[in-house]
């Protein structure tokens, strides 16, 4: 299930926690949650960025920690080991 962002409507009527903003769990299929869950004063959702990690190690360093070697071609079926 994905975070939702929500910040206040109106920062003039908002409490301290939907005006700093607050993230609810949902399922993709709900509505919009339609208001502050401390004031029930009304919110909005507040589109945000998806936080995909990337992996920090290469292909190459992956495959070797497998057992994998690596061959690169000089000529005509000559190969030299990589590692």
């Amino acid at each position: 299930m994905p975070i939702r962002e929500y910040i206040a409507a109106d920062p003039n009527k908002a409490c301290p926690h939907c005006k700093a903003g607050f993230e609810r769990v949902e399922p993709v299929d709900c509505p919009p949650f339609p208001i502050c869950p401390e004031c029930c004063n009304p919110v909005e959702r507040q589109l945000a960025s998806t936080n995909v990690g990337g992996s920090k190690s290469t292909f190459d360093d992956r495959a070797k920690r497998a057992g994998f070697q690596k061959l690169e071609k000089l000529g005509d079926g000559e190969y030299e080991k990589k590692f």
